[in-house]
């Protein structure tokens, strides 16, 4: 594929993903992210034609300009769309598909000083969300979603959305996942909470203590009975904004409905 032709891809590709892109005028002075792709294929190609001290700098020079770090080794697909993207990192050996969406802060980083392949690897059509981390090499599968903030450290299968610190799937293939087993979060701190729990059990066994089955009902009858519903707290919310508002704006309503 040609080099302008990579271009108006990714312009039409603005149009298609950002209801903000009034004109083509304003896609060409006003996105950051097509500034950052656009000299990147030229300092991926210099990379390739082992200019490498050249391509670096100028990809740091595009990044005092445009907030984007994209490493010259990285491979970038096409119709790669680089929302906002102030922050965003991108690996020397990272590998992005085709049609894949990241916003602002996003970072395909490695997790140590191995050699070889160590940034993450996005499929086509992988949305990424802000400031989300993806780290090592690792595989984020087609067509996947990953939630902002989160940090992912392991592979994510085709279809998915994860989200969390680190990173657990909550939706495959159109479906929500369940988590009825804390250590499937892979959370060390949820490791600790999970040990802590085994040991009141085992205290609690050791001294004989047990609620009786009778006291545990009436304790979660009483709970159910101060929980408020949601129609009452959004009745509350409501009449707290209207004494809120300045009394202007209150006289106004009151004699409309006169």
């Amino acid at each position: 594929m040609g080099f302008w032709q990579g271009v108006r891809e990714d312009i039409q590709a603005i149009f298609e993903h950002d209801p903000a892109a009034t004109s083509m005028l304003a896609v060409l002075l006003c996105y950051p992210g097509l500034h950052a792709r656009t000299f990147h294929r030229f300092n991926h190609w210099l990379w390739i034609k082992r200019f490498r001290l050249l391509a670096r700098w100028l990809s740091q020079v595009v990044r005092f300009f445009t907030g984007i770090e994209i490493h010259p080794g990285a491979v970038l697909g096409r119709r790669v769309f680089i929302d906002h993207g102030m922050g965003v990192v991108i690996g020397e050996t990272a590998f992005v598909g085709d049609d894949v969406t990241l916003y602002q802060g996003v970072t395909l980083g490695g997790t140590g000083k191995e050699k070889g392949k160590r940034h993450p690897t996005l499929r086509s059509g992988v949305f990424v969300g802000n400031n989300a981390n993806i780290l090592g090499n690792i595989t984020i599968g087609e067509n996947s979603r990953v939630g902002a903030g989160s940090v992912v450290l392991r592979d994510v299968p085709p279809n998915s959305t994860v989200v969390g610190v680190p990173a657990h799937i909550i939706y495959q293939d159109g479906k929500r996942v369940l988590i009825t087993d804390p250590k499937d979060v892979k959370d060390p701190l949820s490791d600790v909470i999970i040990a802590l729990a085994g040991e009141v059990r085992e205290l609690k066994e050791r001294l004989g203590f047990s609620e009786p089955a009778s006291a545990s009902g009436d304790h979660a009858v009483q709970h159910l009975q101060s929980v408020r519903t949601l129609a009452d707290e959004d009745s509350e919310r409501d009449e707290y904004r209207f004494t809120q508002r300045p009394f202007d704006e209150q006289f106004t309503e009151i004699a409309s409905g006169i």
